[in-house]
């Protein structure tokens, strides 16, 4: 891993930063809330939204890994990437399949993903506040990925309420970190 930004400058990218925790925050709200919604009443809306949110998170993290050095800086976020397309790609047949299937998706994506996350808020640890927030994020998704992966074959809620559980803690943690930006930088203005 790459320890430095090319370019890096701290406090415009704590401000992106924040635009950037809220907007997934905001998002991951509204996902769970018509996961709750649509979701929960209908087959091809809840289809729907579980091959959003793996390409949202392909999306995002392109963005942030383009807007803070690219690829060679931000390899844990490349491969996050690669893996949140692939775990899109992998629910179109998982949906053929059956919901456990899509379950065991998205498990194995949120423990890949979460390694992943945890990995780039260690390296950005240095230079960024509320990285404390992401790891906590990336581990509880690693632990979530494999309750998915044990509870796929069992009978329980529907798979889109799992993983709309999943993701309102998700949206928590980006928030928690998008205010804590938030207020680091209206202290250290005021001071």
């Amino acid at each position: 891993m790459v320890e430095h930004y090319p370019g890096f400058n701290a406090a415009g990218n704590e401000q992106w930063l924040t635009r950037y925790y809220f907007s997934r925050a905001v998002f991951s709200l509204i996902w769970v809330a018509l996961a709750f919604s649509v979701g929960r009443q209908s087959t091809a809306g809840a289809a729907i939204l579980l091959i959003v949110y793996p390409a949202w998170d392909a999306l995002a993290n392109f963005v942030d890994l383009s807007r803070n050095g690219g690829t060679a800086a931000n390899r844990t976020q490349a491969i996050n990437v690669a893996m949140s397309a692939i775990a899109t790609l992998a629910v179109f047949p998982a949906l053929k399949t059956g919901m456990h299937a899509v379950l065991t998706v998205f498990g194995i994506w949120a423990i890949l993903s979460g390694a992943l996350q945890l990995g780039t808020a260690v390296r950005r640890w240095k230079h960024v506040s509320a990285q404390w927030v992401m790891i906590l994020s990336g581990a509880q998704s690693a632990l979530a990925g494999l309750f998915f992966i044990a509870q796929s074959h069992a009978s329980t809620p529907p798979v889109i309420v799992k993983i709309a559980g999943y993701a309102a803690i998700g949206a928590l943690y980006f928030l928690i970190s998008a205010i804590w930006l938030q207020v680091r930088r209206m202290r250290r203005s005021t001071s």
